[in-house]
This record gives C-alpha cells, structure tokens and sequence, in this order.
C-alpha cells in the first residue's frame, strides 16, 4: 500500500510517464490517472531570484531586426544549464530473455532498418531519459522511474560528449526522484531555486534528452500552474505526485528528469510528466521536493520521508454532504477497493497514536487541512523523528493526538 495515498482523484489528468523504448518489448503501458514524463519507467529507460526583462520599446526600421531581452535572456540561461544537463542511457542484455534470437527484429541486419540499436551483442539499448548535475563530484538528479530499472545498466552523456558508467545510489520512496552518481571532478552544476516563489505566468526553460535522441533539446514556456495533484504511470505502476508545477513548456519522451529552470538559471522543477489528453501539459516536481531529498542523502546516505502511514480522502463541502459527514474539510481516512488496501497501516504511527477507519485529520499543527493544504503536502514539511500535533475528529468528537512520524523506508 503506498504511504498516506490520496484517492481522491475527481480532478486528476490522465499522465503517462513519457518513455523512449528503443525496444518494442518494452512499450510503456499508460495508466489513467497521477505522474510521469520521460525515459523507461520498469526499463531504464524541476529557488529562484526573480529577474525581470523588459521589451525594447524603441521604433526601428522595418528593414532593422529586433532582438527582444526575453530572448537574450532564455539564450543566456541555456549557455549557462546545458553544460550540467545529461542524458541517462539504460542498456540491457536481452540475450538472457526468454526466445531471444526468434524474431527477426533482433538481428542486427533488421535493426539497422528499425532503430534498435545494438552495443555489442545481445546488449542493447532500452531506454533514455534526462537529468542534470547538482554537484560538482557527480551528483545527478533525476526521476525515479528512470533509473528504476534493476537489471538494467546506466550510463551517463555530458554535454561535452564524454560517457560515464553511472551508479543508482538512491530512490525517492514517495516521490518520483532519483539521485545517481558518476565519477568525475570540478563538473558544471546547477542550483536548487525556491520553487515556493514561482508564480504563474513566470517564463521558464526545459532542458532534455527529446525523444531519447535529440540530447540537450531546450524548449520554453511559461508556468500555467502551481500545486496540481496529478496520478500518472507507465510500465513501473503509477504514483501519486501532489503540489507539482505545471507548464506549457513542451516536455517529450526522454525529457524525464531534466531541469525545469527560470530565468535566473536556477533549477525550480524536475520534469517529469505529459499529459497525453493535450498539447502542451506537462508537469514537473517542485525543486523544494527535489532540495529536501538532496539534504537528505547527505545526512543519511538515503532520501527518507516522514511517514504516517494511512490512506485518506480530501474532503470538501459536496462529499462531505453526500457522505452524510459533520465536517466538510480533512482528511477522512478510508480503506481502499481491496480488504489490503487499509485506512490505517497495522504498526504504523497512526496506528500506534491510535487512529483509525473514518477518522477524520481536521489539523496538522494547528493548520486546517482544506483546499490545496492536503495531508501529504503538510507532511512534506517535517523530518523522520518529528512529533506532530493532529487535531482529529473520530466518533462524534473532536481529540488532540500526538503521533511520532517514522522512517518511510
């Protein structure tokens, strides 16, 4: 059962983590519902200082051309990311399938024609995505389901052309994110921005391994969204991502994990999903997630998260009439469609604190639960270890309950 799930789902679009498999065994399958956007999920496969320019409002000659500093800015602030983007390549020796060699597209002879590219043999390539340097001994930030790939082996492509063997040291355990590491000195990086200062309108710049193949495509937009709760998925499973940046920024296969930046040049997002109902949907992790995963790996040589360990709905004024329920905000905990999937985990904090199966969470630290302040999204604010204070409405009256937030993993 995944950690404090979110079921409710009325306003979700459907995502699909955006895959370049260069294999057809491996087709993505698309889920209805939260997350993803770039390379293989099971295959291998976004702080800013505000800075604002203004047009040039002088009159030219029509024979004269005009170069805008919104323009010279973007240019700057590509000159200046993409030497710290990479492209995440996953290979995989399909000599060790079952009925490798019975069809014809796995001859190097018809792989030439169909764009299966072979290494050596029986190894080939599966699929690709993106991600960028956050330090300068190697420290590559990416998603989750691009690396999520056990059996498969990562290399990464620099900017320069250079390629590095790449090593998964760590997986985000409720979030699509991934930290990898390569060996390399004094290498370009980029900044973490505070994704909490976006506004909507705000111009921003992508950066990624386009379908796979076009690697360092740069494409720019602006931010259309802030706080959407998405459910997206491809062959991994699906997941739920709350409180994730939206742009129109185009965002393609093999675009998963590279950096969503502002004009400053700073990292505010990490791509990670498209809409396929649309044009120009796209949706990225919010650089505080990708900071506080980064801040843990640090400390602990692992991304823990603050686990509670329950399964809830947000409630509003409509459910809450049609449920016949005396509060109209909070998170009501429920059971989900299988007898496994319980309100409450057995063992869990919540269950410790005494919690339990239509229970409702009004408050997390005196701050109502209601409107886009859902239960995960508070939750994001404290660290393994934390005691938090909930206000919980359970059998008729309200309680104070104070429950010890435990390691996810």
């Amino acid at each position: 059962m995944e950690n404090e799930q979110n079921l409710n789902s009325q306003n979700n679009e459907q995502l699909t983590k955006v895959h370049e498999h260069k294999y057809p065994t491996f087709t993505a399958v698309i889920v209805l519902s939260l997350l993803f956007g770039g390379l293989s999920g099971s295959l291998a496969t976004s702080y800013m200082l505000e800075k604002k320019f203004t047009e040039n409002q002088a009159h030219v000659a029509p024979s004269k051309t005009i170069t805008l500093n919104e323009d010279s800015a973007i240019i700057d602030v590509v000159k200046k990311a993409r030497p710290a983007v990479v492209s995440i390549v996953a290979t995989r020796d399909l000599s060790k399938l079952p009925g490798y060699g019975l069809s014809p597209f796995e001859n190097d002879f018809f792989s030439q024609f169909f764009g299966i590219p072979s290494i050596e043999d029986g190894v080939q390539e599966v699929g690709a995505g993106s991600g960028f340097l956050v330090s300068g001994n190697g420290l590559i930030l990416t998603n989750k389901h691009v690396v999520s790939d056990t059996k498969a082996s990562y290399t990464v492509l620099t900017n320069d052309g250079k390629k590095y063997d790449a090593k998964v040291v760590a997986l985000d355990p409720l979030n699509d994110l991934a930290i990898v590491k390569i060996e390399i000195e004094n290498a370009p990086f980029l900044d973490l921005a505070d994704s909490s200062d976006l506004e909507v309108g705000q111009r921003v710049v992508a950066i990624g391994n386009a379908l796979g193949e076009y690697q360092n495509s740069v494409t720019s937009g602006i931010v259309s969204g802030i706080g959407r709760t998405i459910t997206a998925g491809g062959a991994a499973g699906s997941e739920n991502l709350e409180g994730v940046i939206q742009t129109d920024a185009a965002i393609n296969p093999g675009n998963s994990g590279g950096p969503l930046i502002n004009l400053a040049g700073q990292v505010v997002g990490i791509n990670t999903a498209v809409s396929m109902q649309g044009q120009s949907v796209g949706f990225a992790i919010p650089s505080l997630d990708a900071e506080r995963a980064l801040s843990s790996y640090n400390r602990t040589g692992k991304i823990t998260r603050p686990f509670l360990g329950v399964r809830y709905v947000m409630l509003n004024k409509a459910l809450a009439e049609s449920q016949r329920l005396s509060r109209e905000y909070g998170a009501l905990l429920v059971q989900g469609e299988t007898q496994n999937d319980l309100a409450v985990l057995p063992n869990s904090p919540a269950d410790k604190a005494g919690l339990r199966e239509d229970d409702i969470i009004l408050e997390v630290e005196g701050q109502k639960l209601e409107g886009e302040n859902t239960l995960a999204k508070s939750l994001k604010k404290f660290n393994t270890g934390d005691e938090v204070t909930l206000k919980v409405f359970s059998k008729g009256s309200e309680r104070t309950v104070k429950v010890k937030l435990e390691d996810s993993n």
